[in-house]
């Protein structure tokens, strides 16, 4: 015991050096798991999207493109959307679209196209005076509530200005702001008629999953607000964003610089991760919050469908590239992630990771390491094993319930790896030190007893004496009928062969319904049930056991005729004789000191044997005496009435198993046993005329096999009739051969 306790405190210890050092450490393979995790709980519960919701998308789509042609438009075109948007109160108008350079589809670029000079002058004078598409989209933007999209980028740029006022309280946010080198912007005109320009960048995890969006980011020193925020500030007419970070007011970090905590625009404070970013909760893409801007060009659209709400512009054609993959799809227009933003801010939907968490993480980890690893130590194999899902499933319910009703995110993976991890350790030690134990069993044991039984012993060494214990058991003993005209003409190879094939599926039907083999005896076979393991309802897993071996001597039968057919010869067909008893046996280790078996012994295996023999003077297959027809007395019985066996003084009463449970219930058995039970009242009042009578005529109407049961019955009742009537007659039938 105490070298047992040694190597499990062991086994605990490296464990908990490989378990532990991942919580502090927290390696990417572990933040995939996270992700894997987090999405699957938004896949489970995805926000429902509201078709109230604050903003829509309008796309350049499929249908747009096919109206008004191919990518880029004229700005032109451009600045008429804008107007149309403006006109049906759009709040806000935020494009997804970079205008960093000048308008391609204008009319300088189609002048400079015209490859005769003259007449490329000539035009060029009566466009002179007509304003550039550049020049009539800044006009639009100068009177709609519009944001501009700016992508940062690594590669130095000319500073750009942002058009919100950003206002700090705390520490400095800027180092803790995804940084780029610079900006790629709108045209100059543009960005200065725009009230607004937002950065339309993410922060990508390696598999390019969009999981989380920064609000604010950093080119160079420029503090940039998200496209999806400015949107949002220009929707409440606000001048400034507030960015409010660790130390602040109400923000106490004790002096540690933890990153921003909280952006406040307008109306809404958005709690936000230290690198300003946020967590959209998703919902699944809706046709609802996509319009065709054909349909807004077309004047199709419902005023209440733009009025007051924030749109944003940008690519729904899946040719234009503008895609992005979020925890529920893996293909969505990029556009449509500003708009879920807005959606999730303005629904309270916004899901939060607190810099808490991997901290209590870890803690749960440690606690659920070490109950389980003492549990498994303590507790019955059962209630380890079953302890250990269940700590894991309760922490996977717990973090989607936070998840689910809270919108925040604690990772139940990494502690369900501690307790997996523990649980997998403490278990391969103890199994190595049980494994152990028992080899020293089978060595010491194993030339003197089977090796079914040196299992048993391995688990309880103090079984190992001779004897044994009375239990309730019952009993199965089987016999091949005629087994010498059989086996006649067989050569030993063949003989073999064919006890193979009929033992096989006997075997097979004992132990699929848990019985346990006692012997083979030639052609016999004794098998018991409900030791050396309790086993609920054994009666009826005999019987079930019975009936299948029923079964597969048929199939056996069937496959020797054909075999036999094919190649011209007859076979003759195997028949079993089977008998079931119910009672008290003693069961244990059986033998010498020097050679022991686990076997029965006791009156009710000799009747078995007996009832097995006495299916031979009822002509039918299957006999259980009546305490296996009252354990299990749904199945189809047939009562034989009392006989006498061999060797017994006391009369037994004896039933044929006709089938199972679904023929108990047909109408055909039913009126079959009420006929036997007309019968056996004619026989046991003495009337032996009118039994053989009624005898005769169930030969005639059962199905086959039965009908040669009572054909020995009626010879028994018409014998008895002959003989009259006997002073002190008794309906027990002596049986007189074994």
């Amino acid at each position: 015991m105490l070298k047992r306790r040694r190597a499990y405190l062991l086994a605990l210890v490296a464990a908990a050096a490989l378990i532990f050092p991942w919580g502090v450490i927290q390696p990417r393979a572990l933040d995939d798991l996270r992700n894997f995790v987090f999405d699957t709980f938004q896949r489970l519960a995805p926000r429902a999207y509201d078709p109230e919701a604050p903003t829509r998308v309008v796309g350049v789509d499929e249908k747009s493109l096919g109206a008004y042609g191919q990518w880029p438009w004229p700005r032109a075109r451009l600045a008429e959307l804008l107007d149309r948007l403006r006109e049906l109160g759009a709040a806000s108008i935020a494009f997804d679209f970079i205008f960093a350079e000048a308008d391609r589809a204008g009319a300088s670029q189609l002048i400079e196209a015209i490859a005769d000079p003259r007449a490329r002058a000539e035009v060029a004078k009566l466009v002179a005076k007509t304003p550039s598409g550049d020049q009539i989209l800044a006009q639009a933007l100068s009177k709609a509530p519009a944001t501009l999209g700016v992508t940062l980028s690594d590669a130095v740029s000319a500073p750009l200005l942002a058009k919100s006022g950003l206002v700090t309280t705390g520490d400095d946010p800027a180092p803790f702001l995804a940084a780029f080198a610079g900006a790629v912007g709108p045209e100059r005109k543009l960005a200065e008629a725009a009230r607004g320009l937002g950065a339309t960048n993410w922060l990508p995890d390696h598999d390019q999953i969009v999981r989380r969006v920064p609000l604010v980011t950093r080119a160079g020193d420029v503090l940039m607000p998200s496209l999806a925020l400015e949107a949002l500030r220009i929707a409440q007419g606000e001048p400034a964003i507030i960015i409010r970070s660790s130390n602040a007011s109400g923000q106490t970090a004790f002096g540690k610089q933890t990153g921003v905590n909280a952006i406040k625009v307008g109306a809404f404070e958005i709690a936000t991760g230290p690198n300003a970013e946020v967590r959209p909760r998703y919902s699944h893409s809706d046709a609802v919050r996509d319009i065709s801007a054909k349909d807004v060009l077309d004047g199709r659209v419902a005023r209440d469908e733009i009025e007051g709400r924030i749109i944003f512009v940008g690519a729904l054609a899946t040719g234009l590239g503008d895609v992005r993959a979020t925890p529920l799809e893996p293909v969505v227009p990029g556009v449509d992630v500003h708009a879920q933003i807005v959606e999730s801010i303005a629904s309270g939907s916004l899901l939060a990771r607190p810099d808490w968490a991997p901290g209590l993480e870890f803690v749960v980890a440690a606690f659920s390491f070490l109950l389980i690893m003492s549990l498994l130590f303590v507790a019955p194999p059962l209630v380890s094993a079953a302890a250990a899902p269940l700590a894991v499933a309760g922490l996977f319910a717990g973090a989607f319930y936070l998840f689910d009703r809270r919108g925040v995110l604690l990772d139940p993976s990494y502690p369900s790896l501690a307790i997996i991890g523990g649980y997998l350790f403490g278990a391969v030690t103890l199994w190595r030190s049980e494994t152990s134990a028992r080899r020293h069993v089978r060595q010491a044991f194993g030339k003197f007893v089977s090796p079914a039984v040196v299992d048993r012993l391995a688990e309880h060494p103090e079984r190992l004496v001779l004897g044994g214990e009375t239990r309730e058991l019952t009993v199965l003993f089987s016999d091949l009928r005629n087994f010498s005209g059989i086996s006649e003409g067989m050569n030993a190879r063949e003989l073999t062969q064919f006890m193979n094939e009929y033992l096989t599926p006997m075997t097979d039907a004992i132990l699929e319904e848990e019985g346990t083999i006692d012997k083979y005896m030639g052609d016999a076979v004794l098998a018991f049930w409900n030791a050396p393991l309790d086993i609920d309802g054994h009666p009826r897993k005999a019987v079930r056991a019975a009936l299948t071996m029923r079964e597969a001597l048929v199939s056996l039968n069937k496959r020797r005729a054909e075999a036999a057919a094919s190649s011209g010869n007859d076979a003759q067909p195997a028949a079993m004789g089977l008998g079931l008893n119910l009672g008290p046996c003693s069961v244990g280790n059986m033998g010498s000191i020097r050679r022991f078996d686990y076997s029965i012994l006791g009156d009710t295996v000799n009747l078995a044997s007996r009832l097995e023999g006495a299916s031979k003077a009822f002509q039918t297959d299957i006999v259980a005496s009546g305490a296996v027809r009252d354990a299990a007395p749904d199945f189809a019985w047939i009562d034989l009435g009392r006989v006498r066996v061999v060797g017994k003084t006391e009369p037994t009463r004896v039933f044929a198993l006709a089938g199972d449970g679904g023929m108990a219930v047909s109408d055909s058995y039913v009126r079959w046993r009420k006929s036997h039970d007309l019968m056996r009242q004619e026989y046991e009042s003495g009337r032996f005329e009118a039994a053989a009578e009624g005898a005769s005529a169930l030969a005639r109407s059962v199905p086959e096999p039965w009908p040669a049961l009572y054909v020995v019955l009626e010879q028994r009742y018409r014998g008895l009739a002959r003989e009259g009537s006997q002073d002190n007659w008794s309906s027990v039938w002596n049986l007189s051969s074994k």
